[in-house]
Parts: structure tokens; sequence; C-alpha cells
């Protein structure tokens, strides 16, 4: 299911990424066109990974002023692929109350990928009890900072999504995954991160039935406003369906074919699309589908608009993700 690999022009819409004075020039490019994006491509989001890197709290906050860290989970996600970030970041919540709800949230953040990273992506039959018992400490911290960082800023919606992760790799069963659904949603009723969570918990190997995460994903490209990334979760729905499969060729149909193609136009090649730090992940997801349903319509475009810039995620569903997205680029 895990690991498998699987070989495979108009204006574009939005601002020019290129007149984007924030934006990060391509760097370390390989042979194939090909780098990892970085800070999501964004001069602002450079600065605060620099300064978190620093462990320099004062300048985390000075940096974090652009954003809305209640809401914004991509620039949020940032913070959880920071090593050693969890050392400091406690401190911070102790020694400064006027902003220990964001070191909170973004300590509880980091404490999932953390836990994560103890874990491992191996299936639950391989990894060791020391294994089980450091992700679980670990995402017990994580819990109880994210339910303070809710508690103390009722407004913000990441809180509650970032538990949604926890929840489900803790197991804490249906209605206390529902709720913290419904609390995000209450407060962000469009956030493609908390759709996306809740697609991933619907499928099988997290207790969901077949067809559940689709029907869910499907809802909620109804309720797309134009233009609005929310449309990328019937992406996801799609990869999500073919990692659950044993058949590599499951998304290689008309209907899902158009399906995926409807819902890019609806959203990211819409015209009211906005390109905000880190556009290229909502891109990467439909590049991803658009490659597994065997297109050729959109997804050379897609890979074009992207100009060779790469995202981890989605593609960590394949065995060596970087070499998958540029063999789909490349056959684009």
């Amino acid at each position: 299911m895990f690991g498998k690999l699987f070989g495979r022009g108009e204006d574009r819409p939005g601002a020019d990424p290129g007149a984007d004075p924030y934006a990060l020039p391509a760097t370390r490019r390989q042979r194939n066109g090909v780098y990892a994006l970085r800070a999501l491509g964004d001069r602002r989001v450079l600065a605060l990974v620099e300064a978190a890197d620093a462990e320099d709290w004062e300048a985390v906050k000075e940096a974090l002023a652009p954003f809305d860290l209640g809401h914004d989970q991509l620039v949020l996600g940032q913070f959880a692929e920071i090593d050693g970030l969890q050392d400091w970041i406690g401190r911070a919540a102790e020694e400064d109350k006027e902003h220990r709800a964001t070191a909170l949230l973004i300590s509880g953040t980091r404490h999932i990928k953390w836990g994560w990273e103890a874990r491992t992506s191996a299936r639950a039959s391989d990894v060791s009890r020391d294994q089980w018992r450091v992700f679980h400490e670990r995402l017990h911290i994580a819990e109880e900072q994210l339910l303070e960082a809710a508690e103390l800023r009722p407004d913000w919606a990441t809180p509650w999504s970032q538990l949604l992760t926890s929840g489900r790799g803790m197991s804490l069963g249906s209605a206390v995954n529902e709720a913290r659904l419904d609390a995000a949603l209450r407060r962000d009723p469009l956030d493609l991160e908390t759709h996306n969570s809740w697609v991933s918990q619907l499928q099988p190997r997290w207790g969901g039935e077949p067809g559940e995460a689709l029907a869910f994903a499907r809802a909620a490209l109804a309720r797309t406003p134009e233009g609005h990334r929310l449309g990328c979760v019937i992406a996801m729905a799609h990869i999500e369906e073919w990692v659950e499969s044993e058949d590599e060729n499951v998304l290689n149909s008309s209907q899902i074919r158009d399906e995926l193609r409807n819902a890019a136009w609806h959203t990211i090649l819409h015209a009211r699309y906005e390109r905000r730090p880190g556009w290229q992940h909502d891109f990467n997801m439909f590049a991803m589908a658009l490659s597994l349903a065997c297109d050729s319509t959109l997804a050379p475009r897609v890979f074009r608009e992207l100009g060779g810039a790469y995202t981890s995620w989605p593609w960590t569903y394949m065995a060596g993700p970087e070499k998958a997205y540029a063999r789909f680029r490349q056959r684009a």
C-alpha cells in the first residue's frame, strides 16, 4: 500500500510569482530541473525559519507579524520540521506569558511531528515497544499544549486541526476526533488542511469505510468558492484512494480524470486563485493526482506552472518521492 512506485498552454492564473517581492529564487536546482521548495518559497517565511533555527524567540515573534498562525496551517507547519525546536520552545511558553498561546501552538505542532519521527512510517507490527512509548509520550505533550493554546485563543482553528492528527495517532476514537473536526471547521469552514486531515481519518486503515473520504471531499468541493484552495481536497482524496488500493492503476479512468480537471479549473487554475506563500503545495497535490490518473491534458500545465518546485507532501506516499516527481514531470 505504501511506498509504491508508479511509472508514468494557457496564460497562468493569478499573480506572477516572479513579480512577488517576497518570492525566494529557486536554489540547488538539479539537472532534471527539480528543486525542493524551501520556506514556502517566501523570504518572510525563510526569516521565520531561520529565527527558529537560531533559537531566537524575539526574532520569531517579529517574523510572525505578517502571518496569522491561528489560521495559516502552511506557515505553522514550517515549525514542525525544525530539528531541536522542542528543546527550547517550552521555555518561551513559560517565560513569555503574553505570547504563551503562540509558543504552545508551535511546540505542540512540533511534538506531533517529533512523535511520528520516533514511530517512523513502518507498519504498526514493525514498531518496537520503545518506539510506541516515545511516540505516545510526545503526542501526550502535544495534546496538552494544543488544548491549552485552544483555551487561551478560542478563535484559533489551527490547534483543533493539529489535534486531529494527534488524536488519530493516539487512537482516541471517532467521538473525540469528530468533536475536534467540528471545532476546527466552526472557526475556519474552508480550511484545506483540516479537510485533508479528515480525508486521511476516513481511510479504511484508520477505521473508515470505503468511499467515505471521497464523499466528504466531494461535498467540500461543492461548497468551495471559485478560486479557493479548498478544492485541492478532491486531489488528496483520490491520492488516498490510490494509497489504499492494491491496484496502482485505480485512478486511470475518464471519470476520475474529468473530476480532477474540473476541480483544478475551479481552484488552482481559476483566475481568482491567490498564490499565497506555499501555493506550490496545492499544485503538487494536483500534479500527483493528475499523473496517477494518467491525465495528459492538465498535468503538463500544472507541472509547467510549478517550474520544477517539489514539495515532499504528498509525494512521500511513493518510494523515492522526489524521483517520482521528476519522472512524472518529465513524462508530462
